[in-house]
């Protein structure tokens, strides 16, 4: 497996350009299901996920051409299969999405139970119980969900009021809704703005969606649903992580092609926190630690528009080297802390005192050492401590951060960071795109 080698102390300087959302691109490629015409999206972030994802289309008889290395057009004209396997699944939740689409458009899905990163139960009985209030038969057999369509092969729309907050919940309902007969209504739906971008791509196909990014979301059936061209928005958790990588090193980075706006509660707390941060413009920020030096500020996950679980073990390594306690609630997800024993190996004083909560002591001069990266934000805090640390650490397992960051280590080279990939097997690379023209 491919590991990350750096050595620390040195301030960033320079510009970054931010890559699409992953997070976005994901149920985007899912809902090409939903139709047999081309499906044409643009700033497709080059990460381990969404390759995951290309392949499963392609398992499934769609056509994916790449005419440049962020491009992706999609045809799922001739779908043979209808099953998502869980060798595929295993390592990446978001295949689940799958499951929605291939119910609402052909009446019948098999989906693997999905795995993903290690930080909690991530039960998707929510999904399958909103699926029956549309008119699915849902049962599990051998660790598959096996759906079908009520008589008639198209679900009926209906009142969907999930009991939490679920965001690939919210994404699955949203793409089945499109083709169900009737009205569907989803409340208590999650409001991320990678929902109101797969919201945007469905209107583009011919959709009727209303609402989303608010607690309500109005679905009117369609009959059908055609192709369309769609960019994928930029990626609001690598935005975030380069904000935290300029304040951790004491450096000054311009970070280019992100959105502000859909990070509020980030810049708002990082700037409570003694990170300085301008908007040049609307896709631009300028950020730097205060000359005052960083403080340790409180921190409580909440789904958006609160702080997000994705950039709590990124500010949990700011907090190392801010000045005070600071106590970190994660609300999300409740196996979420597993990075802070990596980082008390290099010095860091972090009290884990429940699942849910994690004290903070700074500052602290963490020194480098070896560390095993647990999941994808947690490889990503690793990273960021092995900036701000003495001499060399060592992140093991980085395959965690391949499947969210699009060649980080590149993009912090280019802006002073001394770290490097070291390869220790062909697998473990991300593997090459071949471009086909159209």
């Amino acid at each position: 497996m491919d590991k990350f080698r750096i050595t620390g102390g040195r301030p960033l300087s320079g510009r970054v350009t931010i890559s699409g959302a992953k997070n976005s691109a994901l149920p985007c490629m899912a809902a090409a299901i939903l139709t047999g015409e081309t499906v044409t999206l643009h700033n497709v972030p080059y990460v381990r996920d969404c390759l995951t994802q290309r392949r499963l289309l392609e398992d499934l008889g769609a056509t994916v051409l790449v005419p440049d290395l962020r491009t992706h057009k999609i045809a799922a004209t001739n779908i043979e299969l209808f099953e998502a396997p869980y060798d595929l699944v295993k390592t990446m939740r978001a295949s689940v999405l799958a499951l929605g689409p291939l119910v609402a458009r052909f009446g019948k899905a098999k989906v693997s139970l999905p795995g993903g990163c290690a930080i909690g139960t991530r039960p998707i009985d929510m999904h399958l119980e909103a699926l029956k209030l549309l008119g699915a038969q849902v049962r599990l057999e051998s660790g598959y969900v096996v759906a079908r369509a009520p008589k008639g092969g198209r679900l009926k729309g209906g009142e969907v009021n999930f009991p939490k907050v679920t965001v690939t919940g919210t994404e699955n309902l949203l793409m089945a809704a499109t083709l169900a007969r009737g009205t569907t209504r989803l409340n208590n739906a999650a409001r991320e703005p990678e929902i109101a971008d797969l919201a945007e791509l469905l209107n583009r196909m011919g959709a009727r969606v209303r609402g989303a990014g608010t607690e309500t979301i109005t679905v009117e059936g369609v009959e059908h649903l055609g192709g369309a061209e769609h960019t994928i928005i930029p990626d609001r958790i690598e935005t975030g992580t380069f904000l935290v990588a300029a304040a951790i090193t004491g450096g000054e980075l311009e970070v280019k092609d992100c959105q502000p706006r859909q990070l509020e509660s980030v810049v708002a707390k990082l700037r409570e926190a003694g990170v300085e941060i301008d908007e040049v413009n609307p896709t631009t920020l300028v950020v730097r630690r205060s000359s005052k030096g960083l403080r340790a500020r409180d921190v409580t996950t909440d789904p958006y528009p609160g702080f997000p679980t994705d950039m709590q073990a990124q500010y949990m390594a700011l907090m190392t080297q801010a000045e005070g306690r600071a106590r970190v609630t994660e609300t999300i997800f409740e196996n979420r802390f597993m990075h802070a024993s990596e980082m008390q190996r290099m010095g860091a004083r972090i009290q884990v005192e429940s699942h849910s909560t994690a004290l903070v002591a700074g500052p602290s001069r963490l020194s480098g050492a070896r560390v095993q990266a647990s999941d994808l934000r947690a490889s990503a805090s690793l990273v960021l401590a092995g900036l701000a640390a003495r001499g060399e650490t060592t992140i093991e397992r980085v395959y965690h951060i391949d499947r969210g960051y699009e060649k980080i280590e590149a993009k912090l080279r280019a802006v002073g960071a001394e770290i490097e990939r070291v390869r220790e097997s062909v697998t473990a690379q991300l593997p090459p795109v071949e471009t086909v023209t159209a």
